[in-house]
């Protein structure tokens, strides 16, 4: 039903205790999200993030040309790989063809680059793939990018402006640090789809019941309890890092004062192998496959 590892990545998800994750795993039949969602009905858990392990290696990167932007992850199989030469160089021809060229999804981009891929496989020695991109052309303002950790971490965004100043630019910059460090999902409290935000309030109604409150005030402190949701996985809704007496929206309005009409319109952020599992073979089996060979 489930192993002694599910219960070691529901804790790492979650924060919970061992015993709580296996009772949570129990009752939901091994199932991972639901598990998660038990644990947060319970009180056991607060986290709304489902973070995945993250194991793939390889690297994020991005170019910004003009007001165009784009941001690609190559993935390898190692992380001394990840670092070397060759393959940073592969990775920097793969975001360049993105911005010079119009790449319809991924699988139209691996297409595109397979032979080179082959021939960097080859040479390098491991498998490469490419797994995903994201490219803003900015017709009214600019696009800024920001990759963390050497590739770890990367993060594409494009403000609309009136005018791009040094203010806004700073602004920009801002922002995709905010990004990459706080984690929004959404740029406003209207880009969270109806079913992602009725979810967490089923969650919400779960929690106030399981906490005994009266069901007749139950919907009032869902929608409390809501407004804490957009300031975690909301933009605009976010403490500025910088200045957490300010809200990202309350620094935009200001910079907006200034420049003549500022609006952060989207953003990409991409953490290099999320949602990915490398292989991990166990260290007895890996030791006797060797001194069979």
């Amino acid at each position: 039903m489930f192993t002694g590892s599910d219960v070691v990545a529901l804790r790492q998800k979650t924060g919970a205790g061992i015993l709580d994750c296996k009772k949570a795993l129990t009752e939901t039949d091994g199932d991972m999200d639901k598990a998660i969602d038990y644990l947060r009905e319970k009180g056991i858990a607060t986290a709304a993030k489902k973070a995945s392990r993250i194991a793939a290696e390889g690297i994020v990167a991005a170019k910004i040309e003009g007001n165009v932007g784009a941001m690609v992850e190559v993935n390898c199989e190692t992380d001394f790989v990840a670092k070397g030469d060759q393959y940073k160089a592969f990775v920097d021809d793969v975001v360049d063809y993105v911005l010079h060229n119009d790449v319809k999804d991924a699988d139209a981009l691996i297409a595109a680059k397979h032979d080179e891929t082959v021939a960097a496989t080859a040479k390098i020695g491991e498998k490469i793939a490419i797994r995903r991109f994201e490219k803003y052309v900015a017709e009214n303002g600019m696009v800024e990018s920001y990759i963390h950790m050497g590739g770890k971490v990367g993060v594409l965004v494009e403000i609309e402006a009136a005018n791009v100043t040094d203010e806004v630019k700073a602004f920009a910059h801002d922002v995709a640090l905010q990004i990459a460090a706080a984690k929004p999902f959404y740029v406003n409290k209207e880009d969270v789809p109806a079913e992602v935000l009725e979810h967490e309030k089923e969650i919400l109604r779960a929690q106030a019941l399981n906490e005994g409150k009266p069901e007749k005030i139950i919907e009032r402190m869902v929608e409390g309890r809501i407004v804490k949701y957009y300031e975690d996985f909301c933009l605009l809704f976010q403490k500025f890092v910088k200045d957490p007496d300010k809200t990202i929206a309350q620094v935009e309005k200001e910079v907006s004062a200034k420049a003549g009409g500022v609006k952060v319109k989207r953003f990409a952020r991409f953490e290099m192998g999320e949602g990915l599992e490398k292989k991990s073979n166990d260290f007895a089996a890996e030791v006797e496959a060797q001194m069979k060979k």
